[in-house]
Formats: structure tokens, sequence, C-alpha cells
């Protein structure tokens, strides 16, 4: 009898051990320990996503034990910084800002050793053009080096906007390169291949992603199975959207479609991100980081199939 009481309580010890290591590994992964379901819930309350704050282009890196974010702050954006270090998440800091310039829409390379952003500082003491490029800073042994322009392959003396990687390396960005001074706020979608360790000549995505509306600050699932993106459409719910497309079994993309009511609102839905175990998409609504499962995309996938 005391030997099956002792084996009990042992059973129960270690239930309540795992239980409580489960606990401590959401809280590393993620921050919130709230995890959210189809249902979006805002990140971090008063840590990360705070009142009167623009928190926006928020990222986990594939340990998740290191989040950045930009925020804005009197008009001016600047990337900050988290980590998990002795047991807790730090306060977040800044690591990256400018006196006279911003910086904003983080994003790390796939070997995480640089970090990409955009800015309207000027490349050189030549460049007198106040624009937005894709910049980025390698990792040194004491945080990031200096701001590193990505190179004329990618940007113009126009703006391009916002990163994210494909497993190629290929790289999914937004610019007006190709709009007039009056069609300056149509933004397209653009994917530059990357070959022999240089960016090739970026290419527009096709009708399914880009209109002569606005499309902008674009995720792709690593695999490419997927694109999110945000988008000023007439059909839209408020003033930018969040829209979805998925690769059909040719390899080509699907008609992109509305995210729908329960992630879009009235506002200003944008800035994407998937963590990379795929669970979870974070995005930045009315000026805050809203994080929500990834399960709503089966039936956005049915919708676009269908």
């Amino acid at each position: 009898m005391r030997r099956i009481s002792f084996l009990l309580l042992l059973f129960v010890t270690n239930l309540l051990l795992l239980s409580c290591r489960e606990q401590v590994a959401d809280e590393l992964e993620y921050i919130d320990a709230t995890r959210p379901t189809t249902t979006p819930l805002l990140f971090a309350k008063d840590f990360i996503s705070k009142d009167s704050i623009y928190e926006f282009g928020s990222i986990f890196n594939q340990e998740k034990d290191a989040f950045y974010f930009a925020i804005d702050s009197g008009g001016r954006a600047f990337i900050k910084y988290s980590q998990y270090d002795q047991g807790k998440w730090t306060a977040p800091r800044t690591i990256l800002w400018d006196s006279d310039y911003g910086l904003n829409d983080p994003f790390l390379s796939n070997d995480e050793q640089r970090l990409y952003y955009i800015s309207d500082r000027p490349r050189d003491d030549r460049d007198t053009i106040r624009d937005y490029d894709i910049w980025y800073s390698q990792k040194v042994e004491d945080g990031w080096s200096a701001p590193i322009n990505a190179g004329p392959a990618i940007n113009t003396d126009r703006d391009e906007y916002y990163i994210s990687f494909s497993d190629d390396g290929g790289m999914y960005f937004s610019s007006n390169k190709d709009k007039s001074e009056e069609e300056s706020y149509d933004f397209d979608i653009y994917k530059a291949e990357y070959k022999n360790g240089v960016f090739q000549r970026p290419q527009k995505l096709d009708e399914a992603i880009n209109t002569s509306s606005y499309e902008a600050d674009v995720f792709v699932a690593p695999d490419e199975s997927y694109l999110i993106f945000c988008a000023n459409r007439a059909s839209g719910l408020g003033r930018g959207d969040l829209y979805i497309s998925f690769k059909d079994l040719e390899g080509n993309w699907t008609k992109s479609i509305n995210m729908g009511p329960s992630i879009n609102s009235k506002g200003h839905e944008l800035c994407p991100f998937v963590t990379k175990d795929g669970k979870y998409l974070f995005y930045t609504s009315n000026q805050d980081i809203y994080w929500v499962s990834t399960a709503i995309f089966a039936d956005l996938k049915a919708v676009n199939n269908g």
C-alpha cells in the first residue's frame, strides 16, 4: 500500500514539475503567458503594448528568446529589444536609433547575423533625397554595427518599405519606384532573388497581389506557401487591411483576399509577422501589437481556394 502511495505521489510530483517546465517554456517563448486562439489579443499589455505609444514591426528570433519591435515617439521611429535572461524578460531597451532620422520595420536575416530595417537617413554625404531605403546592421560582439545600406539592387531614389525573407534568401519588400509623383502613395510588392551572395534585380509580383491600390508591409512564409500584406483598397474595412494569398498547386499566387473583420478594423492593420514555429501571427492594429493563432489560416485558405 505504501509503495502504491509513493508511486502515486511521485507521479503527481512529476506532473507538477512538467507543468512548471511548460509554463516556464511558454514564458520564455512568447513573453505573454496568455495565449490567443482564433480571436486576436493585445500582446504583452503594459510591457510591450502601452497606452499612448505607437508600437509596430514586431519580430521574435528563431529561439524565441529575443524580441524586436519599433516604436514612434514624437514623430521619430526607433527600434527596441527585449531578451529572455536569467529566467525573465528584460525591460525593452533601445538598440537602434538616430537623432535625425527614423529606423523601423525590423526583420532578421535567415541566419540572424543581420538585422534589417528601413530608414530615411542619407546613403552618403552627397545624398540629398529624403526617401526610405532598406538598411541592415551586422551582428557584432557587443550588439549591432552601424547602418549599412542594402545597395542599389534593392534601393532606389523612391521609398522601399518592410522586409521579409523566404528560405532561399529571397527578399520580399514594397516600393513605389515605378510610380509617378502623383501616384507616390501607390506601393507594390517585389521579390529580389539572392544568388551568390548578391540580391538580384527585384521582380514585381503579379496582379494576384499588386493592384492599382497601395500594397506594402509584406510577410512571406519561409517556404513561400502564403503571403500576408497590408493594402488600402476600396473594398477594405478601414485605412489599411491585412490581405493573404496562398500558393496553388502550380506554384502561382492565388488572388489575395481580405483577412476579415476578426483581424481588420476601421483603423489601420499593418506589419504582419508569423513566428518561426508557424503558430502565431503578430501584427499592429490601431498603434498596438496584437497576436492571433495561425489556425485562422485554414478557413481563409478554404475561402481562397473556393
